[in-house]
């Protein structure tokens, strides 16, 4: 019962991107191919309600699941990783045509070759904890 709200928030926001298409391969491959704004209307949107909650928590007004502030930790230099990051996640992106939360919205909505998917993005992270003290970071 303790984490029943995480799983209410969970299926509302599964609605919402629903609803609005965002986990449309046909929406996301219009995004890539710049035919339409819809898309880069839903990630305008969430980047600047992110911006806003995030300056509301900053102020104390917003706490964490324990009643503690929200520390962000100060992002280290590194643009070269972030570059080659954000490319690799592009390219998963556009070549499955979700991100990492549609993945199991679309599972969800009864899409079951995402089960592929979600299990070769489990192994890709099991790698990743692997070898992640042997990659430059």
């Amino acid at each position: 019962m303790k984490f029943l709200k995480f799983l209410l928030v969970g299926i509302f926001f599964g609605i919402v991107l629903v609803k609005s298409e965002a986990v449309s391969w046909f929406r996301i491959y219009e995004m890539f191919r710049f035919q339409s704004f819809h898309m880069y209307g839903i990630i305008g949107t969430a980047i600047a309600s992110g911006v806003l909650f995030l300056q509301i928590s900053k102020k104390g007004i917003i706490k964490n699941i324990k009643g503690a502030d929200i520390f962000v930790p100060k992002k280290g230099n590194g643009f070269t990783r972030y570059i080659i990051g954000g490319t690799i996640f592009g390219f998963g992106w556009a070549l499955i045509g979700a991100c990492p939360g549609p993945m199991y919205i679309l599972l969800g909505t009864g899409v079951w070759s995402m089960i592929v998917v979600i299990a070769a993005a489990i192994l890709g992270t099991f790698i990743y904890g692997v070898l992640k003290n042997k990659l430059p970071h």
